[in-house]
């Protein structure tokens, strides 16, 4: 009996309801992606090789004893003596070799008094040739004996200046005064014919070697801009120019050697260093270019989401040079637009959306 009391009133409340016109059915939302978006811009772009290589001296010099006798090194302007590192100019005195040996090698004492006492005895014989007291044969006599001690004295002279070791370029010390285990030869030690005293070369301007394989070699030439930079130096760039290419290819490596020349005058880097060479295959100025972010695929093809209000229209762009952070987009956008780079996984032409900041 109670029961049905009860389902006869809610019958009559649900009967109610709807005569006083009550609906369950809530108004639709619509729900706006988020997203974030940049301003078009134009900038520079870049077409970028990356590859790695060893630096070296553009040429050296290695300076060598000629006449055996005790080494003792030069000094530099300020008295001390010269080291290794020590920057030097071309025919600067670096070492000179002394002693009993080198003197009697040159002898130039000797023959330079021996090529006085010819140049009198000719001009003495000349004179009395113009007085007819002698014959010519005299004369010619006296001066073959002055044109040998002559070339007498210029030879001990040659001598004598090879004890005087010289560097012809200026540069850098790279090596200097060590024997054939790599210790420093003190002064006064003696030294034979041929050793190894210094090794000269400029720093200013360097060499990278670097390597290409076949595909990458196609894209580069004569002249191209380099950026060189070494991990010792976080944020710094050496600025290089490709100089050379090999004609032939290593076999072992089957790659391409390029020689790159680089602008060293703040002295940062050293003969032996590896470094990273970024080759600038191609640069395109003032250009509209777009973050990698922007661009997706829709249908096979590169599009862009341009903001516009609360929605976003689909456009097919045409891609330029790239680089690690941005496209350049050949047509489809131009500077001032704005598209999105954040949430684009959902978006469809006319999607509303929701601007947000990062």
């Amino acid at each position: 009996m109670i029961r049905s009391l009860s389902l006869a009133a809610g019958v009559s409340l649900l009967a109610l309801l709807t005569a006083c016109g009550g609906s369950t059915n809530a108004p639709a939302v619509e729900f706006l992606i988020p997203v974030e978006v940049v301003d078009v811009e134009t900038d520079a772009v870049e077409d970028i090789i990356i590859t790695t290589g060893t630096v070296r001296t553009r040429e050296s010099v290695i300076l060598t004893v000629e006449t055996p006798g005790f080494l003792v090194l030069a000094k530099d302007g300020n008295g001390r003596r010269l080291e290794e590192g020590a920057t030097v100019k071309a025919d600067q005195l670096i070492a000179q070799v002394t002693g009993e040996d080198a003197r009697l090698a040159a002898g130039i004492e000797a023959t330079r008094e021996h090529l006085e006492s010819a140049k009198t005895e000719l001009e003495r014989r000349q004179q009395l040739f113009e007085q007819r007291l002698i014959s010519e044969a005299d004369v010619w006599t006296a001066r073959t004996q002055y044109e040998d001690r002559l070339h007498a004295y210029e030879t001990s002279q040659r001598t004598f200046e090879k004890t005087r070791i010289i560097t012809p370029i200026e540069g850098v010390i790279l090596e200097l005064a060590r024997d054939s285990t790599g210790q420093p030869i003190a002064d006064g030690q003696m030294v034979s014919q041929g050793v190894n005293v210094a090794r000269v070369a400029p720093l200013d301007r360097l060499i990278a070697d670097i390597e290409l394989v076949g595909p990458e070699l196609s894209r580069v030439a004569i002249g191209q801009k380099v950026r060189i930079s070494h991990y010792a130096f976080t944020g710094s760039n050496l600025d290089g120019t490709i100089i050379r290419l090999s004609p032939t290819m290593d076999p072992n490596t089957r790659t391409f050697r390029v020689e790159v020349e680089v602008d060293n005058s703040e002295g940062l880097l050293r003969p032996g260093m590896f470094v990273q060479a970024d080759i600038v295959a191609k640069r395109h100025e003032d250009v509209v270019v777009v973050p990698r972010d922007a661009i997706t695929q829709r249908g096979g093809r590169n599009v862009v989401f341009v903001v516009d209000g609360q929605r976003v229209a689909q456009r097919d762009v045409t891609l330029g040079l790239a680089d690690d952070t941005q496209f350049e987009v050949s047509q489809g956008l131009q500077s001032g637009d704005r598209i999105a780079v954040r949430g684009l996984e959902t978006l469809t032409d006319g999607t509303r959306v929701r601007v947000i900041t990062p």
